[in-house]
């Protein structure tokens, strides 16, 4: 859940950063001067660019300072096209919509926590080990190279940091440093998908990830719970749509409702979570935890579907 009460705002990109090879970092402030909203480490924001494209992108400055927020961005020329035009549309004085913050990735309390971290997924990690004491954490952190990993110099300051760039050292011993955790470690990772799935079958423990992008299997095909489709009430719009097998919901929801929120369309993101009244959906999201999956109050439109002929959603 949201550490704070979500909130809108335009700010200006007060300075931009080059923080390694292909990592541009972003300083966002409040035109007026405001304090900005309060975060916790962990939490993202979600970013509306100029061309109107959405994208989420984790906080990784200090949570103490009030007066701007920090971003790391990866230029990923095989990606979406939001990395591609914060790197080369996005300058000092660029004015950006923020929503947020938002926190599904929180720093539990633990006796002590083991931090891994792949490439760019080091954002979310960085405010996490400066916010514990010394000796109560270590952090693996991996990237192609030492020139493309984002926070390298701050981060070899802080003692419990082990660095391994690829070209050099190989790739990260995960069966070395999980071997013998003592108990009551806490164990984050966050990177590419194949870091976290190799950390997932090494790790019987509890692990707490955050992916950015969809996990294997997220997105459904046709449901086989509901072969002939289902429909939805949006009980605001007051409109029943039909979803066919072959559709997603959002598809269905954006014909009645097009300005409904959206980012990613993978289910990884939580853009589109969206308040279920009635029904059951059914969860090929990698969003939320599997309590919150069970209650079935909430859901990601994109691609969850219904386990039933019928969902009242909340829009």
């Amino acid at each position: 859940m949201s550490t704070t009460v979500p909130r809108t705002a335009r700010l200006t990109v007060r300075a931009v950063v080059p923080e390694a090879e292909g990592v541009l970092g972003l300083v966002l402030a409040d035109p007026t001067g405001a304090e900005l909203a309060p975060w916790e480490p962990g939490a993202h924001l979600e970013v509306t660019l100029p061309s109107g494209a959405v994208r989420h992108y984790s906080l990784c400055g200090d949570p103490a300072d009030r007066s701007t927020y920090r971003l790391g961005v990866l230029r990923e020329r095989d990606g979406r096209g939001g990395s591609e035009e914060v790197h080369t549309a996005v300058g000092a004085g660029t004015v950006l919509g923020v929503r947020g913050p938002f926190n599904r990735f929180p720093l539990v309390p633990a006796e002590r926590y083991l931090f891994i971290a792949g490439g760019i997924g080091i954002t979310p990690l960085l405010p996490m080990v400066r916010s514990l004491p010394p000796g109560s954490w270590s952090l693996l952190y991996g990237g192609r190279s030492l020139p493309g990993m984002a926070y390298r110099e701050e981060l070899a300051a802080l003692p419990g940091v082990t660095l391994v760039p690829q070209d050099t050292a190989g790739l990260p011993d995960l069966d070395g440093v999980l071997a013998g955790l003592p108990a009551g470690t806490a164990v984050y990772c966050c990177g590419p998908e194949g870091l976290l799935r190799a950390v997932e079958e090494r790790w019987p423990g509890p692990l707490h990830t955050e992916r950015f992008g969809a996990a294997p299997a997220a997105v459904p095909g046709a449901d086989p719970g509901t072969g002939d489709g289902f429909e939805v009430e949006l009980r605001r719009s007051g409109r029943t749509v039909r979803v066919a097998p072959d559709r997603t919901l959002l598809d269905a929801v954006r014909e009645v409702v097009p300005g409904v929120a959206y980012s990613c369309e993978e289910g990884f993101c939580g853009t589109c979570e969206t308040k279920v009244l009635a029904g059951t959906p059914e969860h090929h999201d990698s969003v939320l935890g599997e309590d919150e999956k069970a209650s079935g109050t909430t859901m990601m439109i994109c691609v969850g579907r219904s386990r039933g002929g019928r969902l009242v959603l909340d829009l």
